[in-house]
């Protein structure tokens, strides 16, 4: 597994590769990697001939006050979690390097970005399209792949591809769960044991929605409040958004039809936790 740290470094590596007319598939992460991510890489070396995974905690989607400085990063253990699953490649460019001294360009997508995180976060996308843009140019792969915990993120990624011609495909894979339900994420690292029980009432908050949707249910300020006031009984927790809304605009929905988006941003702690589930009218066999 190479290790490349300059940007220099990573833009000859990639050009090697597709000179020797091998395909590329790149992971980009923010590190503190776990099971969601190494999903992502195995897709990626199924699919690909070389896979390249990046690792940058990248300061423009970070808003004041929230954890940029305190994000989970540990190189050892996912250098670790990667050499066995024959990662070829981690690109570990530095803040300098990404954004040098008078940097001025963003990447801004409409409309997508105006709900769920995009509205509680402002500028939190504008990052993100920012940075992973860049990462493509510099790392020039056929594909790329994202977790659909993301699903906005994954939507408006989407979005920018399309709209800027960007030659990589996109693939967007399933969100990857612990046995008891509780969404892969990197910011579970923040929570302790009683926290990480209470989390689980986001998963739970989601099959309920799914249940009573399939059941039924259209009245979508209904749900909103029946997942609020589960919120509710736990001290520890803080609402950020519930969402029932279209699931390609992301507009909110007064009344449910098919493919519906139950997505939920709520604070444990001092963890920002997400998930979604994506439902249909007609019943599902599996689990969101």
């Amino acid at each position: 597994m190479e290790i490349l740290r300059s940007i220099p470094e990573m833009k000859a590596w990639s050009r090697q590769v597709r000179q020797a007319g091998r395909t590329l598939g790149f992971v980009p992460t923010m590190g503190a990697l776990h099971d969601g991510h190494l999903s992502l890489v195995k897709r990626s070396r199924a699919d690909c001939d070389r896979t390249v995974v990046s690792i940058f905690v990248n300061p423009k989607q970070f808003g004041p006050g929230e954890d940029l400085d305190t994000y989970p990063a540990n190189w050892d253990a996912d250098r670790n979690l990667l050499e066995p699953l024959g990662v070829d490649a981690v690109f570990l460019p530095t803040r300098g390097d990404m954004y040098p001294h008078g940097f001025q360009t963003t990447v801004t997508v409409e409309d997508l970005t105006g709900h769920l995180c995009g509205e509680s976060r402002p500028g939190f996308f504008e990052g993100v399209t920012t940075v992973v843009l860049k990462l493509f140019l510099i790392v020039q792969p056929d594909t790329a792949y994202f977790g659909e915990k993301d699903r906005q993120q994954l939507q408006v990624i989407r979005r920018m591809v399309e709209d800027l011609n960007v030659n990589v495909s996109v693939v967007g894979l399933p969100i990857v769960r612990d046995a008891d339900g509780l969404a892969k994420s990197s910011r579970n690292q923040y929570l302790n044991p009683a926290q990480r029980e209470i989390a689980l009432s986001l998963s739970r908050a989601l099959e309920q929605a799914r249940q009573r949707i399939e059941a039924g249910e259209t009245d979508a300020a209904r749900l909103r409040r029946e997942i609020e006031e589960k919120f509710a009984l736990h001290a520890e927790t803080r609402i950020d958004y519930v969402s029932v809304c279209n699931a390609d605009t992301f507009e909110e929905l007064d009344v449910i039809q098919d493919n519906v988006l139950v997505a939920l941003a709520v604070f444990v702690g001092k963890a920002r936790l997400i998930d979604n589930c994506l439902i249909e009218r007609v019943p599902c066999k599996e689990p969101c």
